[in-house]
């Protein structure tokens, strides 16, 4: 144990950074086009000076094994839940003005949050970034219990990528995800093949999750992980209706291992990044012993749904929003003999900002990759002029938290205009687009997961969609994730919110557009995750294709996902989607009236 952090009640030893080897996830590969994965129980060892942590995981490892296979070629997975032990970590709240709420182990005032060790291990696996069809996807309500198996048939029919499977059931996927359950899922390609970027053991999966750990009266750590979630009260509102802020944790751990170290030759890598956090957004930065970042040693090419058409050098911090990948190159040739670290420059406490280090040896290598200039020739960015004109829009808000509320998603229709709206009712959103002579009164239709279904998606059609953060300064940035498809970021725009009013949840003056924003080069990528930022608004267009069905769309922040920031929407045959709104145009316009 090295450096001691004095809390309001005990000292706690930390750990010695760096002093364990990365953990590499063994490879399963389905060449049968069968896969059986156990979701089991398991103790953990995240650090040797840590007692074992118990963990529910995939195969019994954290993370799970990496899942790799070949596009086109179909795989039937059984996951089979054989997890036989209760919920493995500790929950408890602690008020957001604690002292401590960010630091290691367990405050003075932390409250056990009631149920969750009592949480039994109901499950459902989500591939995230996969295009299969709904009843495969991993619907968030059809989870099993011990003794019950969910069976799924992926496609795999889609660009070489890094996906990830981890555990979606409703209202306990923030938990069921800490507690281990997630994993990497690589699809090859011919495309990727033919560019001979390093592979074997010099492609390594860094899954990357923050935890905290449970402590006794004298800050001992104990061998178990603590969920511990400040919460936020509001003035004159009862206990039980206070505010919890999503989960992040004091320790960053990569491939289950706190602060490890990597032991690499002096030539070129294969990472490919995972945030598999509930709620941490990362500002990843490669840096060598004098704390600056050094040029021309990292390029990304690749992001969520596959490889970019060219490498882009990475000359500072990266962002990593949950549920987010980065496919990075990185030439240590430079470096033989030196260290470098991995570290997070979001994180305000220096302490906790290292991720991991990166320990360059000095035997020389017969390396002969050289970086190509060009990546995937079939990656085409891009514009709203290449959207097809019959293409639909669709409309979504963040809305801030009112007090003692949480933040909420909505989605928003021009279309059934109620009678006598008026822009400062709730629901009703005035909202100025650029180059638009008018604002468009947009109005609510749907604020929870259980309200009826609105999005109704022809197959293989394309849509626009509008993301909007209602919020100011200081409130929440939504990661924002779509089953189904991958998408592309068309525009990242500033807005004058101020006239939205969380009191009365509507407009007081329009939401109007400000400039343009910042797309950063990796965002314009394929993407199944995109964060929006409290006054912006991203959109993105996409082709529905790959499958049929019920699907979701979330926040990624975990606790936002599990209260109640998820909707469904549905694709169909657009002739079968036809006969239906002719059916039932009458119906669903009443429904959405009440």
């Amino acid at each position: 144990m090295t450096e001691q952090l004095t809390g309001t009640a005990t000292a706690t030893s930390l750990p010695t950074k760096f002093a364990d080897p990365l953990r590499v996830p063994p490879v399963l590969r389905p060449d049968d086009g069968r896969l059986t994965v156990r979701l089991r129980a398991a103790e953990v060892r995240v650090h040797s000076e840590l007692p074992p942590m118990p963990m529910w995981c995939y195969d019994g490892v954290f993370p799970g094994p990496t899942i790799e296979v070949r596009r086109g070629r179909s795989v039937r997975v059984e996951y089979r839940n054989e997890i036989n032990t209760p919920y493995p970590a500790a929950a408890a709240e602690v008020p957001v003005q604690s002292p401590e709420p960010g630091n290691p182990g367990r405050d003075a005032d932390a409250v056990p949050i009631e149920g969750v060790d009592e949480l039994p291990p109901w499950t459902v696996v989500h591939l995230h970034g996969a295009l299969t069809d709904g009843g495969h996807d991993g619907w968030t309500e059809n989870a099993v219990l011990p003794g019950h198996t969910q069976n799924v048939h992926y496609l795999n029919d889609q660009r070489a990528t890094a996906l990830w499977y981890h555990d979606h059931a409703m209202d306990v996927t923030q938990y069921n995800v800490f507690a281990g359950l997630a994993g990497m899922y690589l699809i090859r390609d011919d495309e990727e093949d033919a560019l001979k970027l390093p592979h074997g053991a010099y492609e390594v999966p860094l899954v990357l999750s923050d935890r905290n750990f449970d402590t006794d009266a004298d800050g001992r750590f104990i061998g178990r992980m603590l969920k511990k979630i400040p919460y936020v009260k509001a003035d004159g509102v009862p206990p039980a209706q206070s505010v919890r802020v999503p989960f992040t944790g004091p320790f960053n751990l990569v491939n289950g291992v706190l602060w490890p170290h990597f032991d690499v030759a002096p030539r070129w890598y294969r990472f490919r990044v995972l945030n598999a956090s509930n709620a941490r957004i990362y500002s990843l930065a490669l840096v060598g012993d004098d704390g600056q970042v050094p040029a021309g040693v990292a390029y990304q090419i690749g992001t969520d749904s596959g490889l970019l058409g060219a490498p882009i050098p990475v000359t500072g911090p990266i962002g990593l929003a949950p549920a987010e990948r980065l496919d990075i190159l990185v030439d240590f040739r430079a470096y033989a003999g030196k260290t470098l670290r991995l570290v997070d420059q979001a994180n305000p406490a220096a302490t906790f900002a290292d991720v991991m280090q990166f320990r360059v040896g000095t035997r020389p290598s017969n390396d002969k990759f050289t970086l190509p200039g060009r990546l995937s020739p079939t990656f085409q960015r891009l514009t709203p002029a290449e959207v097809p004109t019959e293409h639909r829009e669709r409309f979504i808000a963040f809305i801030p938290p009112a007090p003692g509320k949480m933040p909420e998603m909505w989605e928003l229709s021009e279309e059934d205009m109620p009678m006598g709206a008026h822009a400062a009712a709730d629901g009703m959103i005035e909202l100025q687009l650029p180059g638009e002579p008018e604002p468009r009164m947009l109005h609510r239709v749907a604020r929870t997961f259980e309200d009826m279904v609105n999005i109704f998606v022809d197959a293989d059609g394309w849509e626009v969609w509008h993301l909007i953060n209602l919020g100011t300064a200081g409130n929440p940035a939504h990661p924002f994730h779509i089953h189904l498809v991958g998408f592309q970021a068309l525009s990242r725009d500033v807005y004058d919110v101020t006239g939205f009013d969380v009191a009365t949840g509507g407009t007081t003056k329009p939401v109007t557009y400000v400039r343009p924003g910042t797309l950063a080069p990796g965002e314009q990528g394929w993407k199944d995750v995109i964060l929006v930022s409290p006054g912006e608004m991203v959109t993105w267009a996409a082709r529905f294709t790959g499958g049929t069905g019920r699907f979701m769309y979330h926040c990624h922040l975990l606790e936002h996902e599990d209260e109640g920031m998820m909707r469904p929407f549905v694709t169909m045959p657009p002739e079968v989607l036809a006969l239906d709104m002719m059916m039932g145009t009458t119906a669903r316009r009443l429904r959405r009236m009440r």
